[in-house]
């Protein structure tokens, strides 16, 4: 057990850290972690948090989650370290997958009836409705930190930690909504949205471009501005979808 203390729950975390739904808690609890790992939530070199607390946020047993922790050790997703700052972190699996359009159409061929269209359509309404929400709802000071932090944080992420830090920043934007249900679906949209993005290289202009979406989204979203905020994230989606788009044409 580590003295070390315990991080404050950030905003993107509280969406996929969420109790399991079903009699499948050992399924579930795997399906939990993998979705923060593969976010970008927790990020590689990062811990997880800790198994008594991880264990009441998920709502299994921490017999449960010690199994769903010791699969995951086994699939080389994570690693325990033991002694004061000790804990489970996640391992760095950086790999050289493939990029471009073969694999961006084997991806898309491979979701099936939940195709590109469909995803980004949801993805536009779940996103641009979310922000709306957003920005319509009091936000008590410590959400409002917690946006700031998040927008910085993605602001000023290297190539290498960009999609992770984004990925944050839009989960971010889901759960200040209130609404446990709306970032659960924009948690599970953004995993194929992810893969997708994947399969593509970041482009520099394309990330200078967003973060001044970013911006716009944010300082609507802080000024209470519904309108302001669902446009600025719709032409923000917009850029994605046609990036997706013009690589698969």
């Amino acid at each position: 057990m580590s003295s070390e203390p315990e991080p404050p729950a950030t905003l993107a975390d509280q969406a996929v850290f969420r109790p399991v739904r079903s009699g499948n808690a050992f399924e579930e609890a795997v399906e939990r972690i993998l979705q923060a790992i593969k976010l970008g939530v927790v990020g590689p070199g990062e811990r997880l948090p800790a198994e008594r607390d991880l264990a009441v946020r998920l709502g299994v047993s921490r017999m449960t989650l010690r199994e769903a922790i010791r699969a995951l050790q086994q699939s080389g997703y994570v690693e325990s370290r033991r002694g004061r700052f000790g804990g489970t972190f996640v391992v760095n699996r950086a790999e050289d997958a493939p990029r471009g359009k073969a694999r961006l159409r084997k991806l898309v061929v491979g979701m099936g009836s939940v195709g590109l269209e469909d995803t980004l359509t949801f993805r536009e309404v779940l996103e641009t409705g979310a922000a709306g929400a957003a920005a319509t709802r009091p936000l008590p000071e410590p959400e409002r930190a917690l946006l700031r932090a998040v927008h910085e944080q993605v602001r000023t992420a290297t190539p290498e930690t960009y999609r992770h830090l984004d990925s944050r920043f839009h989960l971010a934007i889901a759960q200040i909504t209130g609404s446990p249900s709306l970032a659960s679906a924009v948690a599970d949209n953004r995993m194929r949205i992810n893969e997708l993005l994947d399969a593509i290289p970041l482009l520099g202009h394309n990330i200078e471009h967003s973060h001044e979406q970013h911006e716009r989204i944010v300082a609507a979203v802080l000024a209470g501005d519904g309108p302001a905020a669902r446009a600025a994230m719709a032409e923000h989606l917009a850029g994605t979808a046609a990036l997706l788009r013009a690589f698969l044409s």
